[in-house]
């Protein structure tokens, strides 16, 4: 499955033929990347090769667990590959993560999602030099929290997070995925407290009232104890809330349905930008999207058409992440940007960030034969993890590195 956008070729899922294809991948031994827990592939690389494995889907399936474990059973036969170092996401509860720490391997090493920029041939042949690197992908961060949403500075030796979105609590855990409106009530009721008033309790009402009076009730009790509402800030889950503000997902079928709708709801309509604010956090660059669901909230309340308000959502967020791309470029970050992240397979997000991105002289990629999404994670591990001098090592990731060489982060 595939979309050309603005003249770009990106890949939203590979089936049969481009699955099992092999890539160009350099790896010093045999090795995996056991991949994410929605939209699943793996990865075996060999021989300066990486096979990436057909989409299998969401893990939490038994049927589609055990078709991930047959199907990898089988390309090992395939390809003659026997990984002696596999690499896997740090969520605990991730099936890959599991199944992974249960392979007998000589080195399993742990990363996070956020460490798949390199998610096409193409990032990761920017992987010598350092990479300013927006990310939306979701995946445990090494601050306990959901990350997405990351502007990165990388390469294949490790990363340093300059930037990221705002958190908020996801109320019920992976649940919220396929409930937006619980994500937007999350995001109303407990959003990172960065200075933006939080919206008024009219508009907050004029939402839940829509909703399901019992639903509400639990969610608020889940958010105010703190109860099964890890936070994140996963620009995915920032879709899903406008979706469910603007009426056009209450609950879900499957990963990423609200922000299909938003983008159909956007269409090519012209729109003046939501209220947003970039400021500085604990030594990071951070987007307050506080203001922008207030004035969402506002400017829905006032009347303004859903298609107005949609392609309004899609802006600003063009302009909050190239700000804080800008900032970063500002503070010594490398001029070279890769966009990885399932976000980036909407079209109109992608051209409205590549246009800011390039319209700062920036050079940007994109992957075009790996899936930019979760898809594309496992060929992500493998690409981080081929580097020499990995045979051995525990450690997935350089947390807080820096350095002015080619090959630091």
């Amino acid at each position: 499955m595939v979309r050309i956008t603005d003249r770009t070729r990106i890949t939203v899922r590979r089936a049969r033929g481009p699955a099992p294809a092999p890539l160009p991948l350099a790896v010093t031994v045999p090795q995996a990347g056991a991949g994410a827990q929605l939209k699943h592939t793996f990865t075996l690389a060999g021989d300066g090769r990486a096979y990436l494995g057909p989409h299998t889907g969401d893990l939490s399936d038994a049927a589609t667990y055990a078709a991930f474990r047959r199907a990898y059973d089988d390309l090992k036969r395939l390809t003659g590959i026997e990984p002696e170092i596999l690499a896997h996401d740090l969520h605990p509860g991730y099936l890959s993560t599991q199944w992974a720490l249960e392979r007998p391997l000589r080195g399993s090493l742990s990363s996070t999602t956020t460490r798949t920029w390199p998610q096409s041939p193409r990032s990761t042949g920017c992987g010598a030099p350092s990479t300013a690197s927006p990310t939306t992908a979701q995946g445990l961060g090494d601050d306990g929290t959901l990350w997405g949403g990351e502007i990165l500075v990388a390469d294949l030796s490790g990363y340093r997070r300059v930037g990221r979105f705002a958190t908020a609590p996801l109320p019920g855990g992976d649940a919220a995925v396929r409930h937006p409106s619980r994500t937007a009530l999350g995001h109303l009721l407990d959003a990172e407290a960065l200075g933006t008033p939080r919206p008024s309790p009219g508009l907050v009402r004029r939402f839940t009232d829509l909703l399901d009076p019992a639903e509400v009730s639990a969610v608020r009790a889940m958010v105010t104890r703190r109860v099964n509402c890890p936070r994140a800030s996963g620009a995915g889950r920032l879709f899903d809330t406008a979706a469910a503000l603007l009426g056009l997902a209450d609950a879900v079928g499957y990963e990423g349905e609200a922000a299909v709708r938003l983008e159909a709801a956007a269409g090519t309509t012209h729109a003046v930008p939501l209220a947003h604010k970039i400021m500085r956090l604990g030594g990071l660059w951070v987007y307050d999207s506080s203001s922008t669901v207030a004035d969402l909230l506002e400017r829905r309340a006032s009347g303004e058409p859903t298609p107005h308000l949609a392609a309004a959502f899609h802006l600003t967020l063009a302009h909050a992440t190239s700000g804080l791309v800008a900032r970063a470029v500002e503070e010594g970050a490398p001029r070279t940007v890769c966009l990885g992240g399932g976000c980036f397979a909407n079209g109109r997000l992608l051209v409205e960030v590549r246009r800011r991105l390039r319209a700062q002289g920036l050079r940007v990629l994109v992957g075009g034969e790996v899936p930019v999404g979760d898809g594309g994670i496992s060929y992500g591990q493998a690409a981080v993890d081929s580097r020499p001098g990995r045979e051995g090592e525990v450690s997935g990731h350089v947390p807080g590195h820096s350095g002015t060489g080619p090959g630091d982060a």
